[in-house]
């Protein structure tokens, strides 16, 4: 796994250091793009397909769909994501008859007949990624020339959307789906969810709850503190945070900062 950052390099070093597998990080002092960003990691990436996933989605990553369409015949050795069903012209990406990518951006090679929606993870082929320019987009810089060219860009439809965890909504949606997703299978699996709470919640250890607090489907931090009374509702906690109750689809970062889901304005 390789991972490139600009932004709190060190920070997110010490992070993905914990990870049980190995992980390379490759910083970036200048933003090279979504291109370049892979370019730049080619020598940890050996001569194998190399899945590209962005780092602001959240969903199952469909492996074996994309190896399967990769798979089928000649291509300019790009397979996207898509989900979604949109009328012809709208959405991220244009669809033909046969499936094949017909627009991207301002760019229509062919006839098209539905719209879809990029979502986020591309599967490249070895070939393509020697050929990745050194600084550039994926999209632009990449898919766009290749359909310029008349290669096919081939998609994987996503059996369900992914969420865009880039907005405080989407970011809300995607703790609520994780709260959903580890008590269903944690609750097949006929083992109790360590740090579950009554309302769908989930805390972290050395947490601080007040009595007479009620919690409904929010995720408490590590060594977070909940003080005053009423309800913390759909809320995220940061770890280390002090949050007064009630409190409603918000976050609630170390600081202490409060940012509510509907403004999106802080506290």
């Amino acid at each position: 796994l390789a991972v490139n950052v600009h932004w709190l390099p060190d920070k997110i070093s010490s992070v993905v250091g914990e990870l049980p597998f190995k992980v390379q990080v490759f910083h970036e002092e200048r933003i090279r793009g979504t291109a370049g960003g892979v370019a730049g990691a080619r020598a940890a990436l050996g001569l194998e397909p190399v899945l590209v996933v962005n780092g602001d989605i959240w969903g199952a990553v469909p492996v074996d769909g994309l190896l399967e369409v990769a798979h089928r015949g000649p291509s300019s050795g790009l397979v996207l994501t898509v989900s979604g069903h949109h009328p012809r012209g709208q959405g991220t990406v244009g669809l033909d008859a046969a499936d094949r990518v017909v627009r991207l951006r301002g760019c229509v090679v062919g006839e098209e007949v539905r719209g879809v929606d990029y979502a986020g993870v591309a599967l490249l082929s070895p070939r393509l990624v020697v050929a990745l320019p050194e600084e550039g987009c994926l999209i632009g810089d990449v898919a766009i020339p290749a359909l310029e060219r008349g290669e096919d860009v081939l998609v994987h439809e996503m059996p369900s959307d992914f969420i865009d965890v880039g907005s405080l909504p989407g970011y809300l949606e995607a703790n609520r789906s994780w709260l959903a997703e580890v008590g269903t299978e944690r609750l097949a699996e006929g083992l109790p969810l360590a740090g579950r709470v009554g309302g769908g919640s989930y805390l972290g250890p050395g947490t601080s709850v007040a009595p007479g607090i009620e919690l409904c489907r929010s995720v408490v931090g590590a060594g977070a503190v909940v003080e005053g009374s009423g309800t913390l509702d759909e809320c995220v906690i940061w770890p280390g945070a002090r949050v007064r109750a009630p409190l409603r689809r918000a976050v609630v970062m170390g600081s202490g900062q409060v940012v509510h889901e509907m403004t999106g304005a802080g506290t």
